[in-house]
């Protein structure tokens, strides 16, 4: 199992009558990662989530789990997987600990002090009926449900949507945890931020089709980000637009405000020679490079150094000067 992608999809397709949700979707999740899933309402995230889960069967292609297919084997499947999907709910009318025990015991059986650790870890009572709880509390119980009995393959919609910030950050710890144990976990949101702070690759999606599929690293070297460079004496205005990874300059007095991808060593091999008294660079947050990609895209000179392993390492956050 090491090797064997935890997902794969071949030409994955779903449509409802003449809508279609997932177009030809060849997706691969390697084992051991937290995978982010990421797309506005509508891209196809959750229809893609509930075929793999085996709750909605393709128009097409097929998705596997550890090499065996969701239609064909569904029971082995959903044996390996925990599942949270967005509009969880449970059954009203039982207790949080009457709904694990039935999950559990469909399951083969879960063991009981892991449900409690969990159970305490996000502070909810197992003595309550879910009917009565609030929307964060039955959350959690949805978490609880998908993680106690360690699956090799977690699949989470919305994970964290009624968490407090404080259930929000243990929700983190617990993901970063289990992927420290080799346990995979697919991980859709719309709390962009989360999706920064835990996954090492992610797909973005758009009108059910995929548009890319990159490492945090690839995301943030092909972003854009805003440099403010000071001179000594005037701007070489024309110099710096020449310059490769520049997409824009604006000038206010002695400092150029600036646009770039990529490597800065260009832009600071150009620059210098005209006395740099001060360098600012402003980095951006998952939320602005996945909005500047999914609304613009990235140019292919951008796409060709990513694929060519040419872009060099994001610089920190920094002040010089």
């Amino acid at each position: 199992m090491d090797k064997t992608p935890a997902i794969a999809t071949h030409g994955l397709t779903k449509d409802f009558g003449k809508r279609r949700a997932v177009h030809v979707l060849d997706l691969v999740v390697p084992p051991g990662i937290v995978f982010g899933y990421l797309g506005p309402n509508g891209a196809g995230k959750t229809t893609t989530i509930k075929l793999l889960a085996g709750l909605y069967r393709p128009t097409a292609g097929q998705a596997l789990v550890f090499g065996h297919e969701v239609t064909s084997d569904r029971d082995r499947v959903q044996g390996m997987i925990g599942y949270l999907p967005g509009d969880f709910t449970g059954y009203a009318d039982q207790t949080g600990g009457q709904f694990l025990h039935l999950i559990g015991s469909l399951r083969g059986g879960v063991n009981p002090a892991r449900v409690l650790q969990l159970a305490e870890r996000f502070e909810v009572d197992l003595g309550r009926r879910l009917g009565t709880l609030s929307h964060g509390n039955r959350q959690k119980i949805g978490i609880i449900q998908a993680f106690m009995n360690q699956p090799p393959l977690l699949v989470l919609d919305e994970p964290t949507q009624g968490l407090d910030p404080l259930m929000q950050r243990e929700f983190l710890a617990l993901v970063r945890e289990v992927r420290a144990q080799g346990q995979t976990v697919l991980l859709s949101s719309h709390v962009l931020a989360e999706v920064e702070a835990v996954a090492d690759q992610i797909g973005i999606l758009k009108d059910g089709r995929l548009l890319t599929t990159l490492t945090m690293e690839e995301l943030h070297a092909g972003a854009r980000r805003s440099i403010d460079l000071t001179f000594e004496r005037s701007v070489p205005e024309a110099d710096l637009r020449r310059t490769t990874g520049v997409k824009d300059v604006q000038v206010h007095d002695r400092t150029a405000h600036l646009s770039v991808t990529g490597s800065t060593a260009d832009l600071l091999r150009v620059a210098a020679p005209h006395g740099i008294v001060r360098l600012v660079t402003h980095e951006t947050d998952l939320a602005d490079t996945f909005l500047d990609f999914y609304e613009n895209g990235w140019e292919d000179s951008d796409a060709q150094r990513l694929s060519e392993g040419a872009v060099g390492p994001t610089p920190q956050p920094s002040v010089l000067g």
